[in-house]
């Protein structure tokens, strides 16, 4: 099983998907408990939600479940959001708090993982983003995730539709987040918030460089605007997604025509550990873009 689907395009934008994934080893389902086996905390039907809404754009997409280890968790196993509740590396519950397990792995077990799928799915990441980069001068990753919008363990109330992450303006340039945030606020029937609960986690924090030419926003949908029902069967809405598909689209056009404008010069180019160590070849599975 490859642990990433690569699809490579034209354009200065890259969709990120580390929580649409579903496959588990047969090994692993067999030590997760009924709520664990429905899977309930991927993020449902996003992969089709963000579809050809920007031709031309990259995706980097995680066929992992989260379960299995999180591709948008620090490797360390530090907390994003410390003296919250949150799920960590690999959880042991779910997002209402509940027991995954009936036997977690051990840190052996957690460690190997995290070197047969966390690793790869960010080294292609990284890979692509340093490849776009050198294309246009510039790259502009958006984090696609969405979540249940009632979850008590995590956040109180209703979360808002559009929820923005940037970590308070540190991964990308104000001008990048203000675009983002008055197209969401301009959605007519949606509700948005910038660098709420979710203020992006480890994938946004650790591949952005804004002074570099790279950077990244997170975008947490609350799944209300695109789900027919928010428990089993997860079932895909197509009217709702119709719907907000459109200023989806018109968020990635709009970072798509001002990547030029956000342009490094080219002696910034990022040399951190994630572009120069960062290879495909043998983790990612490509297809042509579209």
């Amino acid at each position: 099983m490859n642990p990433v689907e690569l699809v490579r395009g034209s354009a200065p934008v890259i969709l990120a998907l580390p929580h649409t994934g579903t496959w588990l080893p047969d090994a692993v389902r067999a030590r997760l408990t009924p709520l664990g086996l429905t899977l309930g905390d991927t993020d449902w039907h996003v992969e089709r939600l963000y579809a050809d809404l920007l031709p031309g754009a990259s995706t980097v997409r995680a066929t992992f479940h989260r379960y299995l280890i999180d591709a948008n968790r620090d490797p360390s196993g530090a907390s994003l959001y410390p003296g919250q509740n949150t799920t960590g590396l690999v959880p042991t519950t779910d997002f209402d708090g509940s027991p995954l397990w009936h036997e977690p792995p051990s840190e052996a077990q957690i460690e190997r993982r995290r070197q047969a799928f966390h690793a790869p799915y960010h080294a292609a990441l990284a890979a692509e983003i340093a490849r776009v980069r050198a294309q246009h001068g510039v790259a502009i990753l958006y984090d696609c995730h969405s979540i249940r919008s009632v979850v008590p363990y995590l956040f109180e109330g209703t979360l808002p539709d559009f929820n923005i992450g940037t970590d308070e303006g540190r991964t990308c340039t104000p001008v990048v987040e203000r675009t983002v945030e008055r197209i969401c606020r301009d959605a007519k029937g949606f509700s948005t918030v910038l660098n709420g609960r979710f203020k992006g986690g480890w994938t946004v924090r650790h591949h952005a460089r804004p002074g570099h030419g790279v950077h990244a926003v997170q975008m947490e949908l609350a799944q209300r605007t695109h789900l027919s029902t928010e428990t089993p069967p997860f079932g895909y809405d197509a009217d709702k997604a119709t719907r907000l598909r459109e200023p989806l689209r018109a968020v990635l056009e709009a970072l798509s025509t001002l990547a030029p404008s956000l342009t490094a010069p080219a002696d910034t180019r990022p040399t951190t550990d994630a572009t120069v160590d960062a290879t495909t070849d043998a983790t990612a599975h490509q297809e042509p873009a579209r």
